[in-house]
């Protein structure tokens, strides 16, 4: 299996990481009675909660155009040193991220989104370069 396709698994696991954390700490925030409930009164999480949700959804907003252009990458059978870099940069980035998040750190986050986002740029160049 190509570094691309498991750093793609890298990041699927990081997903998992990422629903735990957001998932968990905004049980410990609003209590179990109601995370088990119908959550009608749709309660937001706040604080370190709410920048793990936060961190969640920003993490989706780019995992499908990372995975989308692993698979196609394998697919075409075009990975080389641009995407291995780029891939392994993805998920650097990315395991940054997390916990830069959780801490409140916003311009080391910031970097880490970059460094994140310029491997997921390096990948997508791999397929047409």
């Amino acid at each position: 299996m190509s570094i691309e396709l498991w750093s793609l698994f890298a990041a699927m696991v990081l997903g998992l990481v990422h629903l735990t954390a957001a998932s968990f700490t905004f049980k410990a925030q609003v209590g179990n009675r109601y995370t088990v409930g119908a959550r009608d009164e749709d309660l937001r999480p706040t604080g370190v909660a709410g920048r793990l949700d936060r961190a969640q959804r920003n993490f989706l907003e780019t995992f499908a155009i990372f995975a989308a252009a692993v698979l196609l990458l394998s697919h075409l059978g075009q990975e080389d040193r641009i995407s291995l870099i780029g891939s392994v940069l993805y998920v650097a980035g990315r395991v940054l991220f997390l916990p830069l998040y959780a801490f409140g750190a916003p311009w080391l986050r910031t970097f880490s989104w970059n460094l994140a986002t310029l491997g997921l740029v390096m990948v997508m160049a791999a397929i047409i370069v």
